[in-house]
């Protein structure tokens, strides 16, 4: 139609305004659990009947709060243990854009638990048929529906419930929208926050790990798990 309104053969184009007409379709949220059932998901982590790995992955994602594919593709050289940040390539994000993630105890925990098992390998969550490649995206989402959540939370959504607990407690909500690799639309202000916020966001980021690891309290997680076992016991005399 826009052809024949510039060639001459058409005065009007008559269905310029057609989009109008239709309703945009509503955007689909994803599954997730609110603040208070992050305690029900911590103990069915621990008590589920899943590989170390997965349990792992799951926790993983938790704690950095990256998107499931993210989260597959973790390889060990992107992570740097000495200053404890976790950098992931902008191709393999899903905005394109270079993301670094602050690491917390409790991850590095993850990652000490799983070396055994695939330092040998490049991908920190390889996939169990062929270790040269990584873990499907879509592994912690079907441990999940295996645990008994399917309906109530996709593995994406655990993004969602830490937006949700962190602006609850007044964390600042551009360091959160920061901490989830969403892309800021002032391009200025998205280069100011790739330069700074790094260590502004580690606080954030501990913060959240510890409250994860408070509400598995009791519970059997990777990362408390560990953190147990290196505490020192003190006798009192």
């Amino acid at each position: 139609m826009t052809y024949g309104v510039n060639s001459g053969l058409i005065h009007a184009n008559p269905l310029s305004g057609i989009r109008s007409v239709f309703k945009k379709p509503k955007k689909k949220n994803m599954a997730s659990l609110t603040p208070d059932e992050l305690k029900e998901l911590m103990v069915s982590i621990a008590n589920a009947s899943i590989k170390r790995t997965t349990r792992c992955l799951i926790e993983w994602q938790l704690h950095t709060m990256t998107r499931p594919a993210e989260a597959a593709i973790s390889r060990w050289a992107d992570i740097d243990f000495e200053k404890k940040i976790w950098t992931i390539p902008a191709e393999r994000m899903k905005k394109r854009r270079i993301h670094i993630i602050p690491l917390t105890e409790q991850a590095l925990a993850l990652l000490e638990a799983i070396q055994p098992y695939s330092g040998h390998c490049e991908y920190v969550f390889p996939a169990d048929r062929d270790p040269r490649t990584n873990c499907n995206s879509q592994t912690a989402n079907m441990a999940l529906k295996r645990m008994g959540f399917e309906g109530r939370l996709v593995s994406h959504g655990m993004r969602s419930m830490a937006s949700t607990i962190l602006n609850e407690h007044s964390w600042d909500p551009e360091l959160i929208e920061v901490a989830l690799a969403h892309v800021d639309k002032d391009e200025v202000r998205s280069a100011y926050n790739r330069a700074d916020y790094i260590d502004r966001r580690r606080p954030m980021m501990t913060w959240w790990s510890e409250h994860i690891q408070a509400a598995a309290t009791g519970s059997l997680s990777v990362s408390a798990i560990k953190e147990t076992r290196d505490r020192k016991v003190v006798s009192i005399r």
